[in-house]
């Protein structure tokens, strides 16, 4: 079974997520992970005055993923960070490319789930990822979030991102938190969750 990971990253966060997203899936039998990224529609000069990473030099190791390579894979896992409550401008004009594969029905029936990151503990992490499921239904998509089986989104000792919508992360507002032990742990969580259901759907 193939299952793409498909990410935009600003400033890594979304990143470090997806790595452990990939981990997690890649611990079902036969599953075969792959991580993408979508285009960069910024040039360089506006991220560096951003402050944000310029994504074709930090992840020119990973590939950029086309709209047609969504409909070869079982599951697709997006992250994105969010961006007013919404996904990021990139990730949405990469979804408006898929016309032809919704005019074909190409992803009904094929896993869909989502993560994010907000720079703020209430930044619209949970909105993102709903709103996100709504392009993914309109593809027919089966939706799959992170279950309360993963107890550490019922942490109330820390603070943490994660939600039964999807795994997520609190940026800080200059980008100096990275994901914390718990939030990886949501994601991993959740890339396997992912991949165990998509086994179950294929046998």
């Amino acid at each position: 079974m193939k299952i793409l990971v498909v990410f935009y990253s600003m400033y890594g966060h979304i990143y470090r997520l997806a790595e452990a997203i990939a981990e997690g899936a890649r611990e079902i039998k036969d599953s075969q992970v792959e991580l993408k990224q979508v285009p960069e529609t910024l040039s360089s000069d506006i991220l560096s005055k951003m402050g944000a990473i310029d994504t074709r030099k930090a992840f020119a190791k990973i590939p950029v993923c086309t709209v047609d390579e969504l409909a070869e894979a079982d599951a697709i896992i997006f992250g994105t960070p969010t961006r007013f409550g919404n996904m990021c401008g990139q990730m949405r004009q990469f979804f408006d490319a898929t016309g032809g594969l919704w005019a074909k029905g190409a992803l009904i029936g094929k896993v869909g789930s989502v993560f994010t990151s907000s720079a703020t503990q209430h930044g619209g992490q949970e909105s993102t990822i709903l709103t996100f499921h709504a392009t993914l239904l309109h593809h027919g998509m089966i939706i799959v979030g992170l279950p309360y089986s993963f107890q550490g989104q019922m942490k109330t000792d820390e603070i943490t991102g994660g939600s039964p919508y999807g795994t997520s992360t609190i940026a800080g507002e200059k980008g100096e938190r990275m994901p914390s032990d718990n939030e990886l742990a949501a994601a991993s969580f959740q890339g396997k969750h992912v991949a165990s259901i998509v086994s179950k759907l294929i046998k």
